[in-house]
């Protein structure tokens, strides 16, 4: 059963990551390099399509971290499962105090309403971002290597 766990919170982990670092390296680009109306608007509907999707990943990873910590205390690899789970803490606190509020903003903007430093927010957002993937990237790291 213990296997089974740390195999399905990696591959959830994993799956979480390669969608984070798609947004970071593949959409974040190609969406900025439209016209800017729809630059923008198609930013929006990301935020909005993404943002009801990811709070549940980001979440529901700790907690399979958390429980694969707890079940495997007495293992080989605790603590780097152990690590690893507080790596998603801080992905967490991140993503609630830092990206979060710019996304809420942004997923409202239309070409009408939008304000005149969107782009700087959504640069920042992309700081951030970037940040926020090597943080869940080094802990996906840390769960294969618990894993092998």
């Amino acid at each position: 059963m213990l296997n089974a766990l740390e195999v399905f919170t990696t591959v959830v982990v994993g799956l979480m990551v390669g969608v984070e670092f798609s947004v970071a390296f593949v959409m974040n680009p190609i969406l900025s390099a439209l016209p800017e109306d729809s630059s923008q608007a198609a930013h929006a509907h990301g935020g909005r399509m993404l943002g009801a999707v990811m709070p549940f990943w980001y979440i529901g990873s700790l907690v399979l971290s958390a429980v694969w910590a707890i079940a495997g205390w007495h293992h080989e690899g605790t603590g780097l499962v152990v690590t690893a789970a507080g790596l998603l803490i801080v992905s967490v606190v991140m993503s609630l105090l830092l990206l979060v509020p710019i996304n809420n903003r942004n997923k409202t903007w239309t070409p009408e309403n939008r304000p005149a430093d969107w782009k700087e927010q959504l640069n920042r957002w992309e700081r951030f971002h970037y940040v926020r993937v090597a943080v869940i990237i080094a802990a996906f790291t840390l769960l294969v290597t618990a894993l092998v």
